[in-house]
């Protein structure tokens, strides 16, 4: 799922993050949708395993996988969907070539890549106080 996150950080446009969400979130074959499956499959195993505390462990992967997982499913398509209906650019992302002209010496020259977030300059060191007696 790491390739997901990636994904939507590289995009530069809505499509292009909808189309990740569409790999997380597909009704059928999306990855939230096999994760429901995947805790359904292990609450019917407890169910069948006969001690005292599997049938409570049994309904909470249910609970789990019905109410949270389909909060978060239904939250993630409706965000999905909004961005499909969006068609636009992120105006702080651009799409860079990584294309260096022979003339150039380094591609931070050229590249329209957005530039590497500002980090706050370091505080200055304390002052010492004045201990001089007058």
């Amino acid at each position: 799922m790491a390739y997901l996150a990636e994904r939507i950080r590289q995009a530069v446009t809505t499509e292009e993050a909808a189309d990740a969400l569409t790999e997380l979130t597909a009704a059928h074959d999306g990855i939230l949708a096999a994760l429901h499956e995947v805790l359904t499959s292990v609450a019917d195993f407890h169910d069948g395993l006969g001690e005292a505390s599997d049938p409570y462990i049994a309904r909470r992967l249910r609970y789990l996988a019905d109410e949270h997982l389909g909060v978060i499913r239904s939250d993630l398509s409706h965000t999905r969907n909004a961005l499909a209906d969006r068609h636009a650019p992120h105006p702080g992302r651009s799409t860079c070539t990584q294309d260096v002209p022979a003339t150039e010496r380094e591609r931070s020259a050229v590249c329209t890549c957005p530039p590497p977030p500002r980090t706050l300059p370091a505080p200055p060191p304390p002052v010492a106080a004045d201990l001089r007696r007058r």
